[in-house]
């Protein structure tokens, strides 16, 4: 794979997280390939400013460089906690910064923490809809991980690892039929 941008996206507002950790699990999981770059933000590195920005401009420049990368990455990977049914305020603000035709068919992987099973379906019934009015490319396999399911900052339960291998391989054939594609329209340029 070649010259390919992935960001990683934390929806917390606090470091250390079970968000950040879950989002460290995929990029671990994904064993990112030469020629492929990741950069990982949370939310709290928009600056303290970005919940008084009210049009792209106003952002503050940490804001702004995150909207910048959203919008410049070949896919993105989510992971943001659930507080009573849905991600944080915050996350969605910053979201809102970007521009709707930048994520057009852009993979974006699905991932989310929360304090129990009840929230698991907030990934079919938050994330994925955000992302499809962007007509992103929303991966099949959504990982939710419950606070059950973390032990000494790390994701312990088995079915739960089971599923971001099944997320990562999703992404890495993603990948793979892009870099593939890419190399043939390269090497076509290269002919005419």
């Amino acid at each position: 794979m070649s010259k390919f941008r992935l960001v990683g996206i934390s929806g917390n507002t606090h470091r250390p997280s079970k968000s950040q950790i879950l989002l460290g699990t995929i990029l671990e999981s994904l064993r990112i390939e030469p020629g492929v770059s990741t950069t990982v933000f949370d939310i709290i590195d928009a600056g303290p400013g970005l919940g008084g920005a009210y049009q792209r401009d106003h952002l503050p420049p940490e804001a702004a460089r995150i909207v910048e990368a959203i919008e410049n990455a070949d896919g993105l990977i989510v992971a943001v906690p659930i507080y009573k049914a849905s991600y944080p305020g915050l996350f969605k603000h910053l979201i809102d910064f970007v521009d709707p035709l930048k994520l057009a068919g852009k993979p974006v992987a699905l991932a989310a923490t929360g304090g129990g099973t009840r929230h698991a379906l907030s990934i079919e019934h938050q994330l994925r809809p955000l992302f499809g009015f962007f007509s992103a490319l929303t991966l099949p396999t959504g990982v939710f991980v419950s606070d059950a399911n973390y032990a000494e900052g790390k994701i312990v339960d088995s079915d739960s690892l089971t599923r971001i291998d099944a997320l990562a391989a999703e992404f890495k054939n993603v990948l793979r039929t892009r870099s593939n594609a890419r190399s043939i329209e390269e090497k076509a340029a290269v002919v005419v």
